[in-house]
């Protein structure tokens, strides 16, 4: 499945709360349908498959990434030592569009990731225009030096949102410089998920 292009509230008021999905706010406290909230609530009772695919569809929404994108990083995870919800999460998080988007050089993962492939960021001082690198620790996030870039990053950055930086990452706010100083923690990850639920959904697969 490609990247979803239609209406965002209606996403998030199916799944809820999905900051790098969209900086918009809905005012319907109930899931999208034309039959209004009492059959909305009735649907929204669910089964425990349709539990586990609403936790892994919040992951793909919020991420931006294809079906087949997870399913590659649910086996990238699978492979590696430790908690596999867990490094699904930091995979997902160190993939360089996010780690733009949580420096606060953008207002969502969409927005960075078109940032990112238009050539405006730098990667230890070379220019990297793939979204879904993989950022390790110790690595410099700069801005090119042009005026759009830099007016764009400024802008984003004098939002509020961005003024609580995660502990995995550090900003130079007047040089526009961020530095990755260790994989992020799973208390980091600001999103509302159930990750044990998405690694049972795959369980199978």
């Amino acid at each position: 499945m490609s990247r979803y292009r239609g209406p965002r509230l209606r996403i998030i008021r199916k799944l809820g709360v999905l900051p790098g999905f969209t900086t918009k706010i809905t005012t319907r406290n109930f899931p999208p349908g034309q039959h209004g909230p009492s059959k909305a609530s009735k649907k929204n009772a669910t089964t425990d498959y349709g539990i586990r695919l609403q936790e892994k569809q919040k992951l793909r929404f919020n991420y931006g990434v294809s079906e087949k994108q997870l399913f590659l990083y649910v086996k990238e995870a699978r492979k590696l030592r430790g908690a596999t919800g867990t490094l699904i999460l930091q995979l997902l998080e160190m993939r360089l569009e996010n780690i733009v988007y949580r420096l606060g050089f953008a207002p969502t993962i969409p927005s960075a990731r078109q940032f990112v492939s238009h050539g405006h960021i730098y990667v230890n001082g070379k220019k990297l225009n793939i979204p879904s690198f993989q950022c390790k620790p110790n690595d410099i996030i700069s801005i090119r030096q042009n005026n759009q870039s830099i007016d764009f990053a400024k802008k984003y950055l004098e939002v509020s949102n961005f003024n609580n930086l995660p502990t995995h990452l550090e900003l130079d706010k007047e040089k526009l410089i961020g530095k990755v100083k260790s994989i992020i923690s799973r208390e980091d990850v600001n999103l509302n998920i159930n990750e044990l639920l998405i690694v049972e959904f795959y369980s199978r697969k």
